[in-house]
């Protein structure tokens, strides 16, 4: 029986990204986002749902992702959907869905969103991979990667 798993999300990060390594050295990066509806009902009231949604980004992909998302930031992903379940240590059950990302999409202007969004360096010139921080710590990328080019992925 053949089967079709794609989902694909818009939303904002709810935290900024967590970026770890495999012993394989192969980049894992965490993230949350969140997506809303508004709707009113028959009788005028306003209604909203937000849905909260854990996504897991794997290699060079999460690497720049890391590097250019921060918490507020709005993003398309496409990927796929998996559940996980387990048993606690209390013998409760319990499960969680998680999305596998396969493709990513910055959405939004440069400034939109949490600490990472819309850096200048000091002459007050958008920050990119040449001109952002030359001080300690090495380069910090604070906007989406550059047109064109010179994207790093």
């Amino acid at each position: 029986m053949a089967g079709y798993n794609r989902i694909v999300l818009m939303g904002n990060l709810t935290r900024d990204p967590q970026l770890s390594y495999t012993p394989s050295n192969t980049a894992v990066c965490k993230f949350g986002i969140a997506t809303n509806r508004s709707w009113k009902d028959r009788e005028g009231n306003a209604h909203e749902d937000v849905c909260f949604v854990d996504c897991v980004l794997f290699g060079r992909g999460g690497e720049v992702f890391n590097q250019y998302m921060g918490k507020g930031r709005q993003v398309l992903i496409e990927g796929r959907l998996k559940l996980d379940q387990w048993t606690t240590a209390e013998g409760d059950k319990r499960s969680k869905h998680e999305v596998f990302v396969e493709n990513f999409t910055f959405v939004g202007g440069r400034g939109e969103g949490g600490p990472r969004g819309g850096g200048s360096d000091a002459a007050g010139a958008p920050a990119t991979a040449d001109t952002a921080g030359a001080g300690a710590g090495g380069p910090t990328y604070d906007e989406p990667p550059p047109a064109g080019d010179n994207i790093p992925f």
